[in-house]
Parts: C-alpha cells; sequence; structure tokens
C-alpha cells in the first residue's frame, strides 16, 4: 500500500501567461501561519520534508543553525534560482512566486491541520486499518499521532498551493536552505506547467499513485543535483542511486521519530527519492531533460518501473489481475469491506524486508508482476480479514513468496497451526483471527486470512479457481 504524499505542493497551474514579477521576501509573524488550501498532500508515504533530509546529504549536515538574519538575503535569490530551475529542466515559468520563511511552531501547526484536512476520520480509519491488517504496525498504533510527529520532524520547506508560495524553515543552515529552494522551485515549475494535482490524483491504485510520487520527487531532485554539479552532465555520471540510498539510511538515524519509525514508513518514505533520482538519471541518459518532462504525459504504472526502470524506457509490458469479492467474506456476518487496492512491488518488498530481509525484498519483490487484495473489518476490536492475490514472473518465484508469505503468517499469528490438508504448495491453519489459507497455483500466489471456521474449505476451493 502507498499512503498519500504529506508534501504541500502546488496543485492547479496558471492557465495565462504573466510577466514574472518580483515580490518582496517577508515573514510571517506569529499571527500570521500559512493558510491550508485545498491542495491534496500526500502521504510519501505518502514525505513531507524528507528531500530536506536527502539534500542534506550532499551539505553539512552537522553545520549550526542559520539564524533568520541570514535566511532573508537567501529569499532575495528565489527569482533567479526559479530562472535556474527553469533553464535546467527546460520547463517555462508561467506564474510569478511568493516566498516565505517560516518557524518551526507555524510549520507543525500548518502540518497537523493538513493531515487532519486530508484524512477525515473515516480515511484515517482505513488507511490505519491497512497497516494493521498487512502487519506493518501494531494494533494500539496510532497514525495520525505518528504522522504529526514523522513529517513535522523533517520539515525544511514546502511550496503551498493555493497561495502559490514556497515556505522554507527559518532554522536549517543556509547551504541547506538554499537546496531546499531550489527542489521546492522544481515542483512549483511542475505545477505550472503540468498541473500535479491532476497528475498526482490521475490514479485511484496505491501502486500507481506511488509511482506517480516517484516522477515528480525524482524529477526534482534530477534538477537540485543538476545545479549541484554545474557544466557536469547528470545523465553521463555513474548512477547515484547506490550511494544515495546508502547515505541516506545512514543520515536519517539523526531523526529520532524516522529512524525508530515502522519499517513500512522508512522504506516508502525514501523510495520516491532514491528510486526517484535512479529513474530520472536514467532518463537523462536516454534523452535529457526533454525526455524526462514527457514523463509527466506518460508517467510509468507501476514502483516496478522505478525499481527496473528498463521495463519502462523499453516500453515493457504488465499483465494486469483482477481480485473478484470472496463470497465466504462478503456472506459473513459481522464482516465489513473497508478497502481494494494493490500493493505493487513496492508494497512486496516493504513486507518482504519487514518481516523477512532486506535481501529477500529484492530478490523476490524484483519478480513481482501483478497484485490485488481486498481488506474487510470484523465485529471484533482490531480484527481483520484480507485475501489477497498476486502473481510473479515465474512459478519458482511464487513459490519462493509461497514460503515467505508463510513465515510472515507464522509471525503474526504465533499460535498458528498447520492442518492435514497442508501441501507443498498449500498451507491451511488456524490462529485466533480465524483460518488461514495460503496457496501457490503456477506462477501465483493467493492467501486469506481471518475465514470463518465454516468457510474454510469454500474459500480453498474459490482461491484455487482463481488461479485456474
Amino acid at each position: 500500500m502507498s499512503l498519500k504524499k504529506l508534501k504541500v505542493r502546488s496543485q492547479k497551474p496558471e492557465v495565462r501567461r504573466r510577466r514574472q514579477e518580483k515580490l518582496p521576501s517577508t515573514r510571517f509573524g506569529p499571527s500570521q501561519p500559512p493558510r491550508r488550501g485545498r491542495c491534496r498532500a500526500e502521504i510519501k508515504i505518502f514525505a513531507f520534508g524528507l528531500a530536506a533530509c536527502l539534500i542534506a546529504i550532499f551539505t553539512l549536515a552537522n553545520a549550526p543553525v542559520a539564524a533568520v538574519q541570514q535566511s532573508q538575503p537567501l529569499l532575495a535569490t528565489a527569482d533567479q534560482v526559479f530562472q535556474e530551475m527553469s533553464r535546467i529542466t527546460g520547463l517555462p515559468i508561467r506564474a510569478a512566486l511568493k516566498r516565505e520563511l517560516v518557524s518551526r511552531p507555524q510549520v507543525e501547526k500548518f502540518m497537523t491541520g493538513k493531515i487532519r484536512e486530508d484524512y477525515p476520520p473515516e480515511e484515517m480509519h482505513v488507511q490505519e486499518a491497512t497497516l494493521k491488517a498487512f502487519g506493518f504496525v501494531s494494533s494500539e498504533f496510532n497514525l495520525e499521532k505518528f504522522l504529526v510527529a514523522f513529517y513535522t520532524e523533517q520539515a525544511a520547506g514546502f511550496y503551498e498551493p493555493d497561495q502559490k508560495t514556497m515556505y522554507i524553515a527559518d532554522w536549517p543552515p543556509p547551504e541547506l536552505q538554499a537546496l531546499v529552494m531550489a527542489h521546492e522551485l522544481t515542483h512549483a515549475l511542475q505545477d505550472q506547467n503540468f498541473d500535479l494535482k491532476k497528475f498526482l490524483e490521475a490514479e485511484k491504485k496505491n501502486d500507481a499513485t506511488a509511482a506517480r510520487q516517484a516522477v515528480a520527487e525524482g524529477h526534482a531532485m534530477a534538477a537540485m543535483i543538476q545545479k549541484m554539479v554545474g557544466p557536469a552532465d547528470l545523465g553521463t555520471l555513474p548512477s547515484l542511486e547506490p550511494m544515495m540510498s546508502g547515505l541516506a539510511a545512514a543520515q536519517m538515524q539523526q531523526y529520532p521519530v524516522f529512524s525508530s519509525a515502522p519499517y513500512f514508513f522508512r522504506f516508502q518514505a525514501l523510495f520516491p527519492y532514491t528510486e526517484g533520482m535512479g529513474f530520472m538519471q536514467k532518463g537523462l541518459g536516454l534523452g535529457g531533460w526533454k525526455k524526462l518532462n514527457s514523463v509527466f504525459l506518460h508517467p510509468p504504472e507501476t514502483t516496478k518501473e522505478f525499481f527496473e526502470n528498463s521495463v519502462y524506457f523499453n516500453s515493457e509490458s504488465l499483465p494486469k489481475i483482477s481480485l473478484p469479492r470472496p463470497p465466504a467474506f462478503e456472506s459473513a456476518p459481522g464482516y465489513k469491506r473497508l478497502s481494494e487496492n494493490t500493493l505493487g512491488e513496492l508494497g512486496y518488498r516493504a513486507l518482504l524486508g519487514q518481516f523477512i530481509s532486506e535481501q529477500e525484498a529484492k530478490s523476490a519483490g524484483s519478480q513481482w508482476l501483478a497484485d490485488r487484495y481486498i481488506l474487510y473489518e470484523r465485529s471484533s476490536p482490531h480484527a481483520y480479514a484480507l485475501v489477497a492475490r498476486s502473481r510473479w514472473a515465474s512459478s519458482e518465484a511464487a513459490l519462493e513468496v509461497f514460503r515467505s508469505c508463510h513465515t510472515i503468517l507464522a509471525q503474526k499469528y504465533p499460535e498458528l497451526t498447520a492442518e492435514r490438508s497442508s501441501a507443498a504448495d498449500l498451507f491451511a491453519g488456524s490462529s485466533a483471527n480465524g483460518r488461514v489459507v495460503l496457496m501457490r497455483r503456477g506462477s501465483e500466489c493467493l492467501w486469506a486470512e481471518g475465514v470463518p471456521a465454516k468457510q474454510a474449505e469454500t474459500m480453498v476451493k474459490w482461491l484455487e479457481s482463481l488461479a485456474q
């Protein structure tokens, strides 16, 4: 799954071209926090401010905090940097830009309100239930409380949509502020040319949404790094993705909330930047910035196209998969369907990485081709039912995933006991949450958990019918 990305960004471009004008640099007073427009923030996974964290890799991570007086001259250069980012990316400036300095309390107040605005109670409940059902978080996990702490910890700058304003935090060192500004101004250019709200919300599937987030963040990271390396051509340099991934993991240890967060959040939060950057660098080598800008018009549909970017650049096709609603759950008393979606390669890598190992996540995850899941909530507190179907590159890959899923289910339900019907590629067992069915059929892996005891045999036959 992929939570919506909590990064405030512009969503609606100006239709008319306007003369670029310089606007005064001002700072909010205590009574003037940035207003929250009806933009769509996303859970980068779903990462507000994580760009700043990765930017810090290339700067003095432990540099002293800048004084506000030092930051004011920085904002005065925004128009010049805006023009430079336009030159680098080839995206024209279509509207003037406002910019402001904000304090830590103002950012925290803004982000708290943004989370509550974009996650009404019902949607927050579905997101939290999905995380709990897959075992990404504990049954006591409070998603709203966590998100506020997670995203405000790293906030160093953001671009606010309706106000067409870039906000830069007043506490990071000037070197970091300058790079944050280049990154956020690239988002402003993306918005003015491609309408980011429309772009990011075009897909309702978690995996497709995460892919589009990686387009936006990878593009902004590539532009920022191109600014840093100056005349060198980023497209001809060795891939920076492996270095960024390793350095990012080490760098993030200075953020207590991030470093102690569940693996799912840490993995998915970094994905749009590290894998997005690798994807964009590959695109630069194939066709320059014109090639990269065209990705917004023909974006990847899956996160697999970032992990294995040849799938996208070679126009390889991926299969589609369907998952009907299981009669055993639809007719069960006290079962309420909450969501139907896709984990994608990103989600399966997070699942395998959290429960098995990162090596297994890379090995097995790279074989992902398609998947669907349906989540149900039961009348008992923190009780869920889940059915999932996935397709892999070969029967051998599906068998590997089958065995990993067996291990995952055993960790989720320590009391899980196998029934006599279990075989090499079929597991049927009982847990405190109900019956569990897991099978491998050809190149597919299917499972259901939380199955009513009386419906267990029916569920086995239903799952087998899907793989025929």
